[in-house]
């Protein structure tokens, strides 16, 4: 895998477990994949794919896989989607990106039709993000090539507490939760 995350298709392929697809195969995922997860590029002949967010892996260099927004005013909307069942402990540490290099958001709401990618369809809460509080604090946030927005969120351990919230919403019951105002 290159620093920017690419694989060359080839390699994929010849894996055993892979070995039944062709390169076709991959240009229907890629192109009819919902969340458009996947960047399909071609370089000298040589046919690479990549994931255009959720890596784990240190080597990636998510410079070279995101583009930074330094602005707030270019993120006007930025929302986690999560469980109730992790509401309380969100709600007591913050969030955090885990095993993940980034915590994940999306630049709008859900089933607003322009958000493709960003959060499982299944979220029961809503976590709206001050971005320019938590930029002023030194938060970093990147946007994917699919419009996923992006953050290592603060310190050792990658969290954004909840004085970032600006508010949290049920979405069953549209119910304002937790409010910073």
């Amino acid at each position: 895998m290159r620093p920017d995350g690419f694989c060359k298709v080839s390699d994929i392929l010849s894996m055993r477990q892979f070995s039944r697809w062709n390169i076709k195969d991959v240009e229907v995922v890629v192109r009819d994949n919902e969340k458009q997860r996947f960047t399909l590029a071609e370089e000298n002949g040589i046919a690479w794919i990549r994931a255009n967010q959720g890596h784990s892996l240190r080597q990636v260099d998510e410079e070279l896989l995101l583009s930074a927004v330094t602005v707030p005013q270019d993120i006007p909307l930025c929302v986690h989607g999560t469980y109730r069942k992790f509401w309380e402990a969100i709600r007591a540490d913050g969030l955090c990106r885990m095993a993940r290099n980034h915590i994940h958001f999306m630049p709008g709401e859900p089933r607003s039709g322009e958000v493709i990618s960003g959060m499982r369809g299944n979220c029961e809460i809503l976590i709206y993000l001050d971005v320019a509080k938590a930029m002023a604090a030194g938060a970093q946030f990147f946007r994917s090539d699919n419009n996923v927005i992006l953050t290592a969120g603060l310190g050792e351990r990658g969290i954004l507490a909840p004085e970032y919230f600006q508010q949290v919403v049920d979405i069953s019951t549209g119910k304002v939760i937790f409010t910073n105002t």
